[in-house]
């Protein structure tokens, strides 16, 4: 009878045991971690603009709850949020107020990271942040779409990601240097192993009174522009480049540069004697498909390239192993104005992206959206509409752990 009781005692003794180890397994912060994002914002109701921390697991209860709010003021438009190589630090350009903040962060009492304050960065009279890349010798390099306010303005700031000083101002007058210019600059990609910087000419930021259809290439060590080119069919085709990405680490060694007028995806080759690449190449065409406003380039852990486009809201997946070739896998859906991405692994381990799908708020590019997709069959799993939810419009989107793409610019 003794033996009996010490068995149940035993048994009910390991069954504690075991449900307050799932209970500490489902608060785990670190995994409850993983389905938080910071989302920078615009507010629509005339309050200030700023960044949530979101749920977005569609497996979650909370999905699509705001758990988290720091406000940077009306009008800053927060534009693309980064962290910094170690991803310790976490900056956000803007498109107004002071155009570049550092976020600092805590982790509170439930165990994720909160912004308690954001410190402006003095970019030295740069207007107009847009891009980030952070650098392996201590450096990142920021574009200003909007330079010092020029009419055919632009620049890029290198600044010390120690301090966050100002080091040195890139420009050059497309006027002054016909062949050698930066205008208008938003996508930048670094690199490294070659010193080489490569930017974008999009748009004026007032979006009306100049477009671009080039990428400028910078050499690191010195500063100095080595060539302009031309991403467009020709010096009348305002193409309007976003965002470009260098290819590196496994992959082979091409320049991928999107367009937001027609929606296409342009290629170039590295040529290493020389130091520079070839002339860009449509590779797609975005007509062709019914897309336009090709936005974003992002290469997730599975090693795929994902492109979004905004018109009608797609994104497309491509496999780089067969380069030059550029060979479509899937598409997934997304609504209009498919922009930016985040990758993660819902609670019961589904391979997701989450899609950021709004412009600037620029009419058919504005559903105020997040949808969350399988990557692997393209099902729609939940949707966050924070235009009408919360009466927000999400402008990006990063992980509260870090970098969610294994490769971003």
């Amino acid at each position: 009878m003794l033996n009996v009781k010490l068995l149940i005692g035993v048994l009910f003794f390991c069954c504690c045991l075991h449900l307050l180890h799932a209970c500490k397994k489902i608060e785990d912060p670190a995994t409850k971690q993983k389905t938080l994002f910071f989302i920078d914002y615009r507010h629509l109701a005339g309050g200030s603009d700023g960044i949530a921390v979101m749920e977005l697991d569609p497996e979650s209860p909370d999905f699509g709850k705001i758990l988290h709010r720091t406000e940077l003021g009306k009008g800053v438009l927060p534009h693309h949020l980064y962290f910094n190589r170690d991803e310790k630090k976490l900056y956000t350009t803007a498109l107004g107020g002071s155009y570049l903040y550092e976020l600092k962060m805590e982790w509170n009492h439930e165990g994720y990271p909160v912004i308690y304050q954001a410190n402006p960065v003095n970019t030295g009279g740069n207007t107009v942040g847009e891009d980030i890349f952070f650098t392996r010798n201590g450096q990142y390099w920021v574009t200003f779409m909007g330079g010092k306010g020029g009419l055919r303005d632009g620049s890029v700031g290198v600044f010390d990601a120690h301090n966050n000083q100002l080091i040195k101002t890139i420009s050059s007058s497309i006027d002054e240097h016909p062949d050698k210019f930066i205008m208008y600059p938003h996508g930048i990609s670094i690199f490294e192993d070659k010193n080489l910087a490569m930017v974008t000419s999009t748009i004026h930021p007032d979006l009306t009174s100049g477009i671009g259809n080039t990428c400028t290439l910078i050499d690191m060590n010195t500063y100095n522009i080595i060539k302009t080119y031309r991403v467009a069919d020709s010096a009348t085709d305002l193409s309007s480049p976003v965002e470009v990405l260098l290819l590196r680490n496994e992959y082979p060694r091409y320049a991928l540069a999107n367009t937001m007028i027609g929606g296409d995806i342009w290629m170039a080759a590295f040529n290493d004697e020389a130091r520079q690449y070839s002339e860009f190449k449509r590779v797609l065409k975005g007509a062709d498909k019914g897309l336009g406003w090709a936005l974003e380039f992002y290469i997730a852990d599975d090693k795929l390239l994902y492109v979004s486009f905004g018109q009608p809201g797609k994104i497309l997946v491509f496999d780089l192993n067969y380069l030059p070739e550029l060979r479509q896998v899937r598409t997934l859906p997304a609504d209009k104005g498919a922009h930016h991405m985040a990758f993660f692994k819902t609670r019961s381990g589904r391979s997701v992206v989450a899609v950021q799908n709004n412009l600037l708020n620029l009419p058919n590019l504005n559903a105020g959206t997040i949808d969350v997709v399988d990557i692997n069959t393209g099902e729609k799993l939940g949707t966050v509409d924070m235009r009408n939810k919360y009466q927000l419009l999400p402008e990006s989107i990063e992980g509260t752990l870090g970098k969610a793409h294994y490769m971003h610019h």
